[in-house]
């Protein structure tokens, strides 16, 4: 038993499975299998779609509709599949919804010219999913394009908003640096020549930099993280999609003080943790929070734009305990 504390210590996080086979009583092979089992049926994942305004909405599941809902919004350029190893290692204590946007993952990809891809429109069909689901209050985790998604939700209706999980996703000024120029000059005169130095984003190497910039063991970061990206970046015509949502980028910074206000008037307890190595959204952005937040707990990571590939299991436990802050 003297063991136990450093067994939890080393595999907070992992998913429950793990854990379970890590603690299971070798003297009693009868109820250990049946823990097991238990233990997987709650961290399950499931694989569905949800058709909103016409649009067939990818997720993955996972947990006991029962528990608080989480929902998980992604960034660019991955989809749900950045939180494949979270989703495990949570959900026996959260019931996890992980939506793919349109244009991303395996939800359905309408032409760019047919279709309003604008953050405006992400926010109402993730929240036109949690309807059809039947999800009132949630928390959600936002990271990268999440942020403009989530807060814009948050913001409309913070009442049904139980918790901010806030991972390397931007809300102030502050948090848009040099990296930033290009895009803003895109903003101030969308075309071809403006957009023309954004095209490297959506090449491999670019996707690669952004999995690997800033990490401390970049060797250590799977390359299935942007062959898989890159794959669906490469579908003929996602990238105008993705064009079109670089210019809408620029209707966030405006929005800015709206969600700021949100924060302090309606207080969500919240967790921070920022890789703070983020070349793309490095850590001036994160500190803002603390003016803003007052039940914030604030964490800073020593790795770069994908914290979940370096700090998964610090991050997982971290939101097991944030479970607790809301339970009441």
């Amino acid at each position: 038993m003297t063991r136990l504390p450093a067994i939890l210590s080393r595999l907070a996080g992992a998913p429950a499975l793990a854990l379970a086979l890590a603690l299971a009583p070798a003297a009693a092979p009868e109820a250990a299998a049946e823990d097991l089992r238990a233990g997987e049926v709650a961290t399950l994942v499931k694989y569905r779609s949800e058709t909103v305004e016409g649009v067939r909405i990818a997720y993955r599941e996972a947990g006991d509709p029962a528990d608080p809902v989480l929902l998980l919004l992604h960034g660019f350029p991955t989809s749900s599949h950045m939180f494949r190893d979270l989703i495990p290692a949570i959900a026996a204590r959260w019931h996890v919804i992980a939506p793919d946007y349109p244009g991303f993952g395996a939800s359905d990809m309408p032409p760019a010219a047919a279709f309003d891809y604008s953050f405006d429109t992400f926010a109402r069909l993730m929240t036109a999913l949690l309807d059809a689901k039947g999800v009132g209050r949630y928390a959600v985790y936002v990271m990268d394009y999440g942020a403009p998604v989530g807060f814009r939700m948050f913001a409309a209706d913070p009442a049904r908003v139980s918790a901010l999980v806030i991972q390397n996703g931007n809300a102030y000024d502050e948090g848009l640096q040099a990296f930033w120029d290009p895009f803003r000059a895109h903003w101030a005169d969308p075309g071809p020549e403006t957009a023309a130095p954004l095209a490297g984003f959506l090449g491999i190497e670019g996707t690669k930099w952004q999995y690997t910039a800033g990490m401390q063991h970049p060797d250590r970061v799977s390359p299935d993280n942007w062959f898989h990206a890159q794959y669906l970046l490469d579908r003929p015509g996602n990238r105008e999609i993705q064009l079109a949502l670089f210019r809408d980028y620029g209707s966030n910074p405006g929005r800015y003080p709206e969600w700021q206000a949100a924060f302090r008037a309606h207080q969500p307890p919240a967790l921070l943790m920022w890789g703070r190595n983020d070349p793309i959204f490095p850590e001036a952005g994160a500190h803002p929070y603390r003016q803003d937040l007052d039940d914030l707990e604030f964490h800073l990571l020593d790795t770069g734009h994908f914290a979940l590939e370096e700090y998964g299991a610090e991050i997982a436990g971290r939101i097991l305990a944030l479970r607790d802050r809301i339970a009441g």
